[in-house]
């Protein structure tokens, strides 16, 4: 089915075509047509299904028909007629370039977009909404700041979509996402987006969505056949040598790592660099221009290896990224999806390694019984592990991973308030 059969005019759907969107993708046809008829949403699908072009193309379009119509006038001083809300600044940055690439070409003038979030200085964005914006993507933090400050008025926003929801409500934003909802006004669009559906979110759907549209695309990422998976038992000391092993012997152009902690993915990119390969940290603690900087030097092939924490591991659309290595594991099994979920993206192939060290098969194996994997690892020649896992590993496996213990460590294995008090109490 092509775009236009979809209910996007021609310069809509030329424009998608011009942006790679050849034929659209399962959430696409399943959310363009509700959004474009008015009707609030609620998308469950997978990361790099297609998400983020399944509420722009729409939102375009329907700013394209109001002008046609003369019902669209432009959004008054500090106004904005559509809000986007993003967990992170990279996501928020990426749906800022999907929607600036999008409105390229199109008619009857340009589609002002301001996109705003922390860790940089305020005055540029408030001197970009002064005249106001046809589409505001931000993070929550910056957006209330903003308001508070009286640069931005949230009262004529007649579209609002949650991106990465869940994301959002993991991130603690909950709060702040209430104090945005209270400024917006209660005759609006919702579309709400997101790749898992806990039990906080479907309390959130309920309340902010009116008679809502389900969508539950059946996708897995990590069972897809595009992307083969690998799992190698190396002992914890020499992962660092095996991933710079396996880099030069397979010839990986690009790769990011998985680690657990901000330390770590400073330590593991410095001993990379060490070793001759050109490798960069990602995580929280980095400024936002390196943040940013790392993200363009990566996606220009400058730097070979990124380091990273959990924070790139939604979201964030690397073209053509080969491989992806969880250097720790992640701490539940849906983590494990979506950073599998960051190559393979877009129809193409990609790889997929874990590290699994003795101490964590336990670990690993919850992992692949949870997403349908298969448990049985590998042994790379010269790396062969030096003791295998012990007994009790099997039936509770301690935390991860880098010498460093994750907060709060394996996700289902943390002791409640109970078990503390039992081990406070004296034997018989």
């Amino acid at each position: 089915m092509a775009f236009s059969e979809l209910g996007l005019g021609p310069e809509m759907a030329q424009a998608a075509h011009r942006q790679g969107y050849l034929a659209p993708t399962p959430v696409q046809l399943a959310a363009i047509g509700p959004i474009l008829q008015g009707q609030d949403v609620c998308v469950r699908s997978q990361t790099g299904s297609g998400k983020t072009a399944a509420f722009c193309l729409p939102l375009f379009q329907q700013l394209i028909n109001r002008r046609q119509e003369n019902t669209h006038r432009a959004p008054g001083p500090r106004q904005a007629h559509a809000l986007v809300l993003a967990p992170t600044r990279e996501i928020a940055a990426q749906i800022g370039e999907t929607l600036r690439a999008l409105a390229q070409g199109l008619p009857n003038g340009a589609v002002k977009i301001s996109v705003v979030f922390g860790g940089v200085s305020t005055n540029p964005q408030m001197m970009g909404l002064r005249g106001g914006a046809d589409i505001v993507v931000a993070t929550p933090g910056r957006l209330l700041d903003l308001a508070r400050q009286n640069a931005l008025d949230l009262s004529h926003v007649g579209f609002l979509v949650l991106d990465e929801a869940d994301r959002l409500l993991d991130l603690g934003f909950s709060e702040e996402l209430g104090q945005v909802i209270a400024l917006l006004p209660t005759q609006r669009q919702t579309l709400l987006f997101s790749a898992t559906f806990p039990q906080a979110l479907q309390t959130l759907a309920s309340r902010l969505l009116r008679q809502p549209v389900p969508i539950d695309i059946a996708s897995n990422a990590i069972t897809a056949p595009q992307i083969s998976l690998r799992a190698i038992e190396v002992d914890a000391p020499r992962r660092t040598q095996l991933l710079r092993h396996l880099a030069g012997l397979e010839h990986w152009p690009r790769v990011l790592v998985f680690v657990a902690t901000k330390h770590a993915a400073e330590m593991v990119a410095d001993k990379l660099r060490k070793g001759g390969v050109t490798a960069e940290p990602f995580h929280g603690l980095l400024s936002q221009g390196k943040r940013s900087q790392v993200l363009m030097d990566f996606k220009a092939r400058l730097v070979q290896v990124v380091v990273a924490t959990d924070l790139a591991a939604r979201g964030l659309d690397i073209a053509d990224l080969p491989v992806v290595v969880n250097f720790d594991l992640p701490r539940s099994p849906v983590d494990y999806t979506h950073r599998v979920g960051r190559t393979a993206r877009a129809g193409a192939s990609g790889l997929a390694v874990s590290f699994v060290s003795p101490d964590v098969v336990a670990h690993w194996r919850l992992i692949a019984k949870r997403q349908g994997l298969p448990e049985a690892l590998e042994v790379v020649a010269g790396f062969e592990p030096t003791r295998t896992a012990e007994p009790d590993t099997l039936r509770t496996p301690p935390p991860l991973l880098t010498g460093i213990e994750p907060r709060g460590g394996i996700k289902g294995k943390r002791p409640n308030k109970k078990d503390k008090l039992r081990a406070l109490k004296p034997g018989p």
